[in-house]
């Protein structure tokens, strides 16, 4: 059996408390895991409240979270799926200041 290698991993706390974090593994290609990626995106408030999470967990496929609303993601490659969190991380900061 091949195991996960992981690829990237990432942790940021802002200084308001808030945390970023990205992990990425690589797995065998799969129908559910054409990309032969597994990853979780996290960011969520000091709190321990998560604001927007990107994951594949088995039987969900590649979706996103924003806040209690959950939806498919369509995974491009890696550098989308890290600009499209980083978007998503921009706008609850910009939210949170205004």
């Amino acid at each position: 059996m091949v195991k996960a290698k992981q690829l990237y991993r990432s942790k940021l706390v802002y200084p308001d408390g808030a945390i970023r974090e990205m992990v990425i593994w690589s797995v065998p290609e799969s129908p559910e895991r054409p990309h032969g990626l597994k990853y979780r995106l996290y960011y969520g408030s000091a709190q321990g409240k998560c604001m927007v999470r990107y994951d594949n967990e088995t039987g969900k496929g590649d979706h996103r979270h924003h806040m209690e609303k959950e939806g498919t993601y369509h995974f491009v490659d890696v550098e989308t799926l890290m600009d499209d969190f980083q978007k998503d991380i921009n706008w609850f900061r910009r939210q949170k200041n205004e």
